[in-house]
């Protein structure tokens, strides 16, 4: 049914949050953040990815630039704190891009799953992900020699859900938007972006999100789509 599978990235297959819950712990104790005056790493913990997930989502909307979502996290989260020095915060960021890509932490049966998957199908990547990051997560988690294209944002010159990047990456396999498929945890940018650009997606959903569209396909763990594709 279909001649090309296309995965989301971070939280579809790289475990974005462990991953960054381990490089927060490493430059937490590197940068002696309980001496700057955050004491928990816990809270400093949830309010970096609580302002994360808003500036990627203003990122993703084209409200912020690149450099205001790598740089302003940490000023943000100090100042969540009462803690106003952020002289450190671009050094801490630098630390922090440096770290956590190289952590190689995978969502459960990712490498099961495109181990049966690649003898079948052509699989690519899409993802709003910076190249430089990106690269380094997939060479050092051992994902890259299993994918033909990587498509980023910043290559596509496109956001998902733009239909414009889904089209780009037809475009480079040469492919029509049925002949593909879709996967991905985050339903506004990956499942209805694809959608709308006429592919079926297939809506990686762990936590039972709530969403108003009907997906394609719905799963909550990557074993599922064996009984998909």
């Amino acid at each position: 049914m279909y001649k090309h599978i296309f995965f989301d990235l971070d939280h579809t297959l790289w475990d974005h949050d462990e991953n960054a819950k381990i490089a927060l712990q490493e430059v937490f104790v590197a940068f002696d953040l309980p001496a700057r005056g955050i004491a928990s790493f816990d809270a400093f913990y949830q309010s970096f990815n609580a302002i994360n997930r808003r500036l990627w989502l203003a990122y993703e909307k084209g409200q912020i630039s690149q450099a205001t979502l790598r740089y302003d996290r940490f000023r943000m989260v100090f100042s969540t704190f009462g803690v106003n020095n952020h002289n450190i915060c671009d050094t801490l960021t630098d630390t922090y891009l440096a770290i956590c890509p190289r952590k190689t932490n995978l969502i459960p049966y990712t490498q099961e799953i495109l181990r049966y998957l690649q003898p079948k199908y052509p699989l690519h990547i899409i993802t709003n992900g910076f190249n430089d990051v990106q690269s380094i997560k997939m060479e050092c988690s051992g994902l890259r020699p299993l994918f033909h294209h990587v498509v980023t944002s910043q290559d596509s010159g496109y956001k998902k859900p733009d239909t414009q990047m889904f089209e780009y990456a037809l475009d480079l396999v040469q492919a029509k938007p049925k002949e593909c498929l879709m996967i991905g945890d985050t339903f506004y940018t990956d499942v209805l972006g694809a959608m709308r650009s006429g592919m079926d997606a297939v809506f990686f959903n762990p936590n039972d999100q709530r969403h108003i569209e009907r997906p394609t396909f719905e799963i909550s763990h990557l074993r599922e789509l064996k009984g998909i594709i």
